[in-house]
């Protein structure tokens, strides 16, 4: 029952049915999760189990009062730390799904001027228009992030001499040519 304030009574770990076992579960868990807000559950719920309020768990473990709330009623639920772990999500849908690697690695490969563009290399820019012209509307950041995911380097050309120089270590300040 809340009290004055609209707080719910502290209540013990025993009341809750919180164990030493469930404490050493916890702890276990701490040490091996890798996921920030993963181990922020954990310890909250874990701090409760050693006897702590839910507010003063909930500073300690960067979380809002409710959430710990929330969080603690899952864990007693299942009784397991993996109770706490956020479920899988898709995520935000792909921009650009027709836009798959072989394509890119296709246009990448051909030749900018046996597509009908006056430039002997293709730069960002013009492989956006070129997709745009083929019907595929692509951003030029997508596009580097599509480019990096495909494990193609862009790089700025790098100019090559045929042949050495005939006078190179005089050039480079040497007395006599190497």
């Amino acid at each position: 029952m809340p009290n004055f304030w609209g707080m719910r009574p502290a209540r013990s770990p025993a009341e809750l049915g919180l164990t030493a076992h469930d404490r050493r579960k916890l702890q276990r868990a701490l040490r091996q999760t890798r996921d920030a807000r993963h181990f922020r559950r954990l310890l909250a719920i874990k701090l409760i189990a050693e006897g702590k309020g839910p507010g003063e768990a909930a500073h300690l473990a960067a979380l809002s009062r409710p959430a710990v709330y929330c969080w603690l009623e899952r864990y007693l639920a299942e009784r397991t730390p993996s109770a706490l772990v956020d479920a899988p999500r898709s995520g935000r849908p792909r921009k650009a799904p027709r836009l798959t690697s072989k394509r890119l690695r296709r246009v990448v490969g051909s030749s900018p001027e046996k597509a009908g563009w006056a430039s002997h290399g293709w730069t960002v820019p013009l492989l956006c228009t070129h997709l745009q012209r083929q019907g595929l509307e692509v951003s030029p950041r997508t596009l580097r992030r599509r480019l990096r995911e495909a494990g193609l380097a862009w790089k700025r050309p790098r100019y090559v001499y045929a042949t050495a120089a005939p006078h190179l270590g005089q050039k480079k300040g040497a007395l006599f040519a190497v």
